[in-house]
């Protein structure tokens, strides 16, 4: 499904493939021989998404970009079934593994490898051939990584890095309190805007 969001439509290379069941939303452009296979949600929330050439996206890949943060995928890039990825860069010839999630802001280096349910959270920056091995936690500039296990360490590195404001612009909330209220106020509202939405047919022009 090709669908116009904000007054944006995809921009698909004709040679790349699109699977009839893939969603594709907005400020998208694919690259090139690029594969884009069933079930994978690429969707431009405010903010482009950009895929280079010669690029895999697996079965339920969810690629999101955001205002704050456009999400960019270099060339020869694999992006594994299930992977999660929003308001990233992922740098040329990168893996991305099966169930990978990777957060606002991070960068993904050359050539590296993020594999099976692996997570580089936000404002993370693995450098060139970096690995992070299955199911560990890559956080901070320089990236440090972690056993899944080690929540002490994790926290101390990703705590200064602030979830809240980097993703919703909002400070933390006191102990105690949520500010969980106003970040779905805000999430709720931007995602309202897909009521205008358009569907496309595959060449790009509007179905009604």
């Amino acid at each position: 499904m090709l669908l116009e969001h904000e007054g944006r439509r995809p921009r698909i290379h004709p040679t790349a493939y699109v699977a009839p069941t893939a969603t594709i939303s907005g400020d998208v452009t694919i690259g090139q021989e690029s594969r884009i296979l069933f079930g994978a949600v690429l969707t431009a929330e405010g903010g482009p998404v950009v895929v280079g050439s010669h690029c895999i996206v697996m079965e339920q890949a969810v690629l999101r970009g955001t205002k704050p943060h456009p999400l960019r995928v270099g060339d020869h890039v694999l992006i594994g079934p299930h992977a999660h990825l929003s308001g990233c860069t992922v740098e040329d010839a990168a893996f991305i593994a099966t169930g990978a999630s990777i957060f606002n802001g991070a960068r993904i280096g050359a050539r590296s490898t993020v594999r099976i349910n692996a997570v580089v959270h936000i404002r993370t920056v693995l450098p060139p051939d970096a690995v992070v091995p299955i199911g560990w936690v890559a956080v901070g500039e320089p990236a440090q990584i972690l056993p899944p296990g080690a929540h002490d360490e994790i926290w101390a590195l990703q705590g200064p890095l602030n979830f809240s404001k980097t993703v919703f612009n909002l400070d933390p909330a006191p102990s105690g309190q949520s500010n969980m209220p106003e970040r779905m106020r805000r999430y709720a509202k931007a995602l309202g805007r897909h009521l205008r939405d358009r569907i496309l047919d595959r060449h790009g022009s509007a179905d009604f």
